[in-house]
């Protein structure tokens, strides 16, 4: 009778079950390990050998063969460790051959013999509930892996705590679920002085889920309007809870079992790679795009990111996911993020301002600005310009409304966009109106015939493509649930299309020649 030990592999955030077979036959002594595996697997051999000798066993002088099976799949990371030596254990008769019957194991051993942790925990505990199994883990891994529901876990420190556990010399405490937090910290409105424009587009971004482009000279506060988005934001349901906590399971992000309902808020740096920005590399883990997923992803100084890492996040903009094509497989992650940017007008940043000409004449401006692609801009459904803050502005007092007022609003706006979603079959799923479906705009964002008409001349006149249409309607349809929720009117039309206006390059200013500032 062959063993048999089940395993997961991780294809994005779903967990493949991997089945492995451990066979000791006669012949010259050897351990192999077959199925695909890389050289982390591969190298198991040596860590459950040194495990081995630290608890007292002893392999037997005989071939050794580890099938992970299906044989095609790629398996990847040194979550194999623990299965391999389970299998090792039944088969030298450490453990009983039932002892493992309705368990599932992942787990990196060390030298020592102890359980290390190993990535995608809840992931794993998720697929052996679907399959009606147990999981064994390391200890660390147990208050995440106890998120998954009512499942038996048996979480040990060591290899010799397991086997005692089986044998009945001790018991294993079942693991409790790690802490939940609820909300976090978050910057308040009230410390931004002036910029009420911003602000009012900070609010719309938030309660209706638009993307976001400032653009304004540096000091402006376009960094500290960004990094106060995450307090306007609700906390993440159920159901996000559980997609954010399996990307981040993956990409070993959850300490200890900690959940946090707070939305991800991530400001990756200009110089990221592709890989980094939408996921990739040697083990294709999630990238930031991923890691924002029901969150907020902030680029700052847009133009310096590359514009190759800048268009691949087009796709995702589109589908809300991400799809890492690789010689051997494809792998899919969600990527349902809200995209706030920020940039200088110019790379000398005060292109366009008052009584400010740069040295190298308008070509500063539009060569820079020039490095974001048509299409990218396409995407992102509010654009507004951040002017310097004065210093009358800085010298009056904190204003009266802070986070707490707006974020009131958005909450009231938000649970309006939840009721019409849900009394609409084909618009499930869609938490927010930038994810309404296009074909029901005609039904859910129709404006009044007055803002009808002024929607029709505005996008011949601002050249807006059937994407930027349907984008304008969407911010409209958020306006008018900011106002209660009636129907679209002409002035919601037309705050909607004032806050779409591109970036203006130094060209499209008249700069007197009196008082110019030479940079």
């Amino acid at each position: 009778m062959g063993i048999h030990i089940q395993t997961f592999a991780f294809e994005g955030v779903e967990a493949a079950p991997v089945d492995v077979q451990v066979q000791i036959s006669s012949g010259m002594p050897a351990f192999s390990i077959v199925g695909l595996a890389d050289k982390a697997v591969a190298e198991s051999r040596e860590r459950v050998r040194a495990a081995f000798a630290a608890i007292g066993l002893a392999l037997p002088a005989k071939r050794l063969v580890i099938n992970l099976a299906p044989a095609d799949q790629p398996k990847e990371g040194s979550h194999y460790d623990l299965p391999i030596a389970l299998g090792l254990m039944v088969a030298i008769g450490v453990l009983p051959m039932d002892a493992l019957e309705g368990f599932a194991a992942i787990g990196e051993l060390s030298l020592d013999g102890t359980l290390a942790p190993v990535t995608g925990a809840l992931p794993a505990a998720m697929a052996a509930h679907g399959m009606d199994l147990g999981l064994i883990c390391p200890e660390v891994c147990g208050p995440e892996a106890a998120w998954a529901g009512d499942l038996p876990i048996l979480a040990p420190r060591n290899l010799i705590a397991l086997i005692n556990h089986v044998k009945g010399r001790q018991v294993l405490t079942p693991p409790q679920p790690g802490p939940l937090i609820e909300s976090t910290a978050v910057s308040d409105l009230r410390d931004v002085k002036g910029q009420e424009l911003a602000k009012r587009a900070l609010e719309i971004a938030a309660a209706g889920g638009h993307n976001l482009l400032m653009t304004g000279p540096p000091g402006s506060g376009k960094s500290m309007l960004a990094a106060r988005l995450p307090g306007l934001l609700p906390p993440l349901n159920a159901k996000e809870l559980l997609e954010v906590s399996m990307v981040h399971s993956v990409a070993g992000l959850l300490q200890r079992g900690q959940l946090s309902r707070a939305r991800p808020f991530r400001t990756p740096h200009h110089s990221a790679s592709m890989a980094a920005m939408v996921g990739g590399g040697i083990k294709a883990r999630p990238g930031e795009a991923s890691l924002a997923h029901r969150g907020v992803l902030f680029l700052d100084e847009l133009p310096e990111f590359t514009p190759q890492v800048l268009d691949s996040l087009r796709q995702p903009l589109e589908t809300g996911q991400i799809s890492v094509a690789r010689a051997n497989a494809h792998i899919t992650y969600p990527a349902r993020f809200q995209l706030i940017a920020a940039m200088n007008p110019c790379r000398c940043g005060s292109a366009g301002a008052d009584g400010y000409a740069c040295r190298r004449g308008p070509r500063c401006a539009n060569d820079y600005q020039a490095r974001i692609s048509g299409p990218l801009m396409d995407r992102i459904d509010l654009h507004i310009e951040v002017p310097a803050v004065t210093a009358a502005d800085l010298a009056l007092p904190a204003p009266a409304e802070g986070t707490r007022e707006a974020a009131a609003r958005v909450h009231a706006a938000r649970d309006i966009q939840l009721a019409r979603a849900a009394a609409y079959k084909d618009a499930a799923g869609a938490i927010t109106n930038a994810e309404l479906p296009t074909g029901l705009l005609d039904t859910l964002a129709a404006p009044d015939e007055a803002g009808r008409q002024l929607l029709i001349r505005a996008a011949e006149t601002m050249r807006l493509t059937a994407r930027g249409y349907h984008r304008v309607l969407r911010t409209a349809r958020t306006i008018a649930d900011m106002d209660g929720g009636g129907g679209i009117r002409r002035v919601h039309i037309a705050e909607a299309l004032g806050l779409r206006r591109m970036p203006k390059a130094a060209s499209d200013t008249v700069i007197s020649p009196r008082a110019v500032k030479v940079s």
